[in-house]
């Protein structure tokens, strides 16, 4: 947990003109900083820091927020990555939780191992860049493939010579174990150097130790900092493997980055989406005709922390593909990842190209106009579902109608609840001739009125007992919206209810009890929070939608009072103890169920007076 105190003085010690200053040119404007704003196109600045409020603003899209805010709108990082990079401008050491020393040593070592191994990463980028230049055979490849200098320097692309141990003259001690920590240099360890090529032989190699990128024209791979955490490097000629990528190392993991996404950031604001092709040579060679908007996945199937990532920079996203068998099936992986994200207010969409044609080709035989078009053609996630579900069926016949139901139903459940996958289910309805609410019913879907939650009130004497979870109900827009709203709107609130208070509203039936565990998780790990960060952190839960929704209608709400928080507890909780009193009542009470009624009836009257029960049980 980060103590919300920690922040305020971090917040006040960091300039925030400095901070974004590293990202936007500004120019002095009378008290404020005024610059072309980083979160959408324009050609007139509109963008303002204002550094005696330690906070920013833009006229044209309203983008605002502090320095933390800041950091994980422009480089997508999480608010805890966004803490310590603040933090370390600052000199300041974030607070952590209670860990042995033992854990605090470890954490400190993989820290700085990272660190070195940034340092190597960049030193070699370096070496890359500079053998470019003198390789004519790299440089007719990129000039045939269509490429400028200025595409090639935006990108930072290189070439990593021939030769087993070319890395030897560039840093001090080739036996370095950074060097292979940082998948630059290979260790001789069997007969195939893992590219297809013979390893050399003890001859060739310094103690058994080779570079892993020969003869290759070398992409660097950035983190969402800017940083170098790994390469690729593709061949001049047909040989294979065509491409290779950095081992796994503590800085880069393929399954978790995207190729060219640093690069695309301001493109992605001026675009409004981000386009996911297959290869290296296709983000770069898209950028050559005008989409900086491409990133790639590192050799992987699109996994679904890429989504996760995606959508910290956009709410759009098309995925490119070929349209052949292989390129099908791509195209069902990146389905999966995205169901779990596909929220009302996201779009994904699928491009299938012609199977001869790769982004690269298509564009250059095309024209930039056509592949513009083609984008927009692009297939919906809602048909590609169901295109993927209806695969092998045939719809004429009842039997196919089903197995398509069958293969439609764990896509659908994997969606976020929301207007899409209501009208998904019914769409799917139509599609096998059957009712919405008969498929409902037999997916196990047909839900109850929904329940909602919470009690607060002057402090009580005994313990209350809750019933099982779930069991409380609530009108849509009851007492419990209006709590979940005023917490996730006052996070700080969350520590100033009762224990019992807590726990109910943690026992609440979906989605009121889950945002509540949620955001006691949230106010635990990180301090109490800003909406602006809660609507950020929820994006991939299912709930999220709904959680907007509260807060989105109380805006016009000017009761904004811990007291109107308890108030609503306390209705909730009189709910809940009026279930238990008509329970007792509609099973024949003995002695003791009738003492408990009265207890119940007497608790209910002291919530009521605003005084709370008086009588533990």
């Amino acid at each position: 947990m980060i103590p919300p105190g920690f922040l305020q003085e971090l917040l006040s010690r960091v300039d925030i003109v400095d901070v974004i200053g590293h990202h936007v040119e500004l120019k002095r404007g009378g008290a404020n900083w005024m610059g072309l704003c980083p979160f959408h196109g324009e050609k007139s600045p509109s963008f303002s820091v204002a550094p005696a409020k330690q906070f920013y603003y833009c006229f044209g899209c309203g983008a605002s927020g502090d320095a933390i805010r800041f950091l994980t709108e422009h480089l997508g990082l999480s608010f805890v990555e966004a803490v310590r990079e603040l933090a370390g401008r600052a000199g300041m050491a974030v607070p952590e939780e209670q860990v042995t020393p033992e854990e605090r040593e470890r954490r400190d070592t993989l820290r700085q191992r990272r660190l070195s191994i940034g340092e190597v990463l960049d030193r070699a980028a370096g070496f890359y860049r500079s053998q470019l230049k003198t390789s004519p055979q790299a440089v007719a490849y990129l000039k045939k493939r269509g490429l400028t200098g200025a595409v090639a320097a935006r990108f930072g692309l290189g070439y990593a010579p021939p030769g087993w141990k070319t890395l030897a003259g560039v840093f001090p001690s080739y036996d370095d174990p950074l060097l292979e920590e940082a998948g630059l240099v290979r260790r001789r360890d069997d007969h195939e150097s893992g590219d297809g090529e013979a390893a050399p032989d003890a001859a060739h190699a310094d103690r058994g130790r080779y570079d892993w990128f020969r003869q290759r024209v070398m992409f660097p791979i950035r983190g969402t900092d800017g940083q170098v955490i790994g390469f690729g490097g593709r061949v001049l000629d047909d040989s294979k493997p065509k491409y290779m990528n950095s081992p796994e190392t503590p800085v880069f993991s393929k399954g978790r980055e995207l190729y060219g996404l640093f690069e695309a950031r301001q493109a992605l604001r001026d675009k409004g989406f981000v386009l996911v092709v297959e290869g290296y040579m296709d983000v770069v060679a898209l950028a050559q005709w005008g989409f900086g908007n491409a990133v790639a996945t590192l050799g992987t199937a699109c996994t679904a922390e890429h989504v996760q990532k995606l959508f910290r920079f956009t709410d759009h996203v098309v995925f490119s593909f070929d349209g052949d068998a292989a390129g099908r099936r791509a195209a069902g992986r990146a389905l999966e990842a995205s169901l779990p994200h596909a929220t009302d207010l996201r779009t994904v969409r699928f491009l299938f190209l012609p199977p001869e044609h790769d982004p690269d080709s298509y564009v250059r035989e095309l024209g930039a106009e056509a592949f513009e078009r083609a984008i927009g053609e692009a297939v919906p996630l809602s048909r590609q579902l169901q295109a993927q579900a209806a695969d092998g069926c045939d719809l004429a016949a009842a039997e196919g109608r089903s197995r398509m139901l069958a293969q439609a139903r764990p896509l659908w459940q994997a969606l976020p609840d929301g207007a899409l996958k209501r009208q998904l289910l019914a769409e799917l309805a139509t599609q096998a001739r059957l009712e919405a609410a008969d498929l409902a019913q037999l997916w196990g879907t047909a839900k109850a009125p929904a329940a909602a939650a919470a009690r607060s009130g002057p402090e009580r004497t005994g313990p209350v007992r809750l019933l099982r979870p779930g069991a409380l109900r609530v009108a849509p827009a009851g007492p419990a919206d209006v709590a979940l709203r005023l917490l996730l709107q006052h996070s700080d609130w969350w520590d100033k209810l009762a224990p019992d208070d807590q726990q109910l509203l943690h026992e609440l039936p979906a989605p009121y009890g889950e945002v509540a565990r949620w955001l006691e998780t949230q106010v635990v790990e990180h301090g109490p929070m800003t909406w602006s960060h809660l609507v950020d952190a929820m994006a991939e839960q299912a709930w999220a939608a709904q959680a907007r929704g509260w807060v989105r209608a109380g805006l016009g709400d000017d009761q904004h009072s811990f007291e109107e928080l308890q108030r609503c507890i306390s209705l909730l909780w009189q709910t809940l103890l009026r279930q238990e009193a008509d329970a007792i009542v509609s099973a024949s009470p003995g002695p003791e169920e009738l003492q408990r009624y009265r207890e119940i009836l007497a608790q209910i009257a002291a919530f009521k007076a605003g005084r709370g029960p008086t009588t533990a049980h």
